[in-house]
């Protein structure tokens, strides 16, 4: 387990180090105006100067030795248009705690609404009526068919008015919280509900839950105790795409509800082309994927521990 675990530790630094280096390359593409507040206003020469004394005139492997240098020291470089000249991580170190709130309340949700609706409908399958089959089947085909634009927009639309709240976010008031952190969690609700709902109905028809039913074993312990325990482990594998789901919902929804966090900052920066700050945000969602990536193999390795990582079967 320990040398597993050193292994994908080891796997996702240099995936991230190769996924900074593909970001700094394309991102050195962009216009050079977005380094600079007053372009229009400058000679030739001076942005020439200006470049240079930023490095980035420096052939391009140089650039980004001395990039990774910055972000050993925590240095992510500086605004040049959002807040000239302010240091880049104390704007995210300001934005990423109610991002970091959302995503987790949201993630709580998802999780709790989820995996019970994807267990009554498991069960439900074995009804004469399937009830709860055919409406898990009916949300679940809504939510995956309609753009999540479309919903977004709809949610927030008809929730301010039956809540009765802005169509804004406010961090001072509670309510303003429920329609974000719904159109954060209806995606990851029918995602986790289709996927239990699968692994259940595939565990539930093995042999062995033949045996034990044969031998009388309560329904109701079969399906805690052998289905949903045994339903549940491939189920981990698909956290880390959740969590990716709901940073990438929450671009939108964050724009959406005038949200101050790092969401609706990444859209802001790149319409005003801060190229800096750009960078230092794409990267920081990179980082986060991929330490999600990490987080969902070790909890396959935890969950069950009947999983042999160390043969070649287990290589990933």
């Amino acid at each position: 387990m320990a040398k597993y675990i050193f292994k994908r530790i080891l796997h996702s630094i240099v995936t991230l180090c190769v996924v900074i280096c593909i970001v700094f390359v394309l991102l050195r593409q962009m216009p050079i105006e977005g380094y600079f507040n007053n372009y229009d206003k400058m000679s030739e020469a001076a942005v020439q100067v200006s470049l240079q004394k930023m490095g980035l005139t420096d052939p391009i492997p140089v650039q980004i030795v001395h990039y990774f240098g910055q972000l050993l020291h925590g240095d992510l470089g500086t605004s040049n248009k959002f807040r000239q000249g302010y240091p880049i991580a104390k704007i995210v170190a300001q934005k990423a705690p109610i991002s970091i709130k959302l995503g987790l309340i949201s993630l709580a949700v998802s999780l709790a609404a989820g995996l019970p609706l994807g267990i009554m409908m498991a069960r439900s399958t074995k009804t004469r009526w399937k009830l709860w089959d055919k409406f898990g089947t009916v949300f679940i085909v809504i939510v995956e068919a309609v753009p999540s634009a479309v919903y977004h927009l709809l949610i927030q639309l008809y929730g301010s008015e039956i809540l009765g709240v802005s169509m804004l976010f406010n961090v001072d008031n509670p309510k303003t919280w429920i329609l974000p952190i719904f159109s954060l969690s209806i995606g990851n609700i029918a995602y986790y509900a289709m996927w239990l709902r699968r692994y259940m109905v595939d565990e539930s028809n093995k042999d062995y839950i033949r045996l034990a039913r044969a031998k009388g074993v309560p329904e109701g312990k079969i399906s805690r105790s052998h289905v949903f325990r045994n339903a549940i482990v491939p189920l981990v594998q698909y956290l880390p795409q959740s969590i990716l789901f709901t940073l990438m919902g929450s671009l939108y929804v964050e724009s959406l509800y005038s949200i101050p966090g790092m969401g609706g900052l990444l859209i802001q920066v790149i319409k005003l082309q801060d190229n800096t700050m750009v960078q230092a945000l794409v990267l920081i969602y990179a980082a986060l994927s991929v330490l999600g990536l990490l987080f969902g193999d070790l909890m396959m390795a935890l969950v069950d521990p009947r999983i042999s990582f160390t043969g070649k079967e287990g290589a990933r």
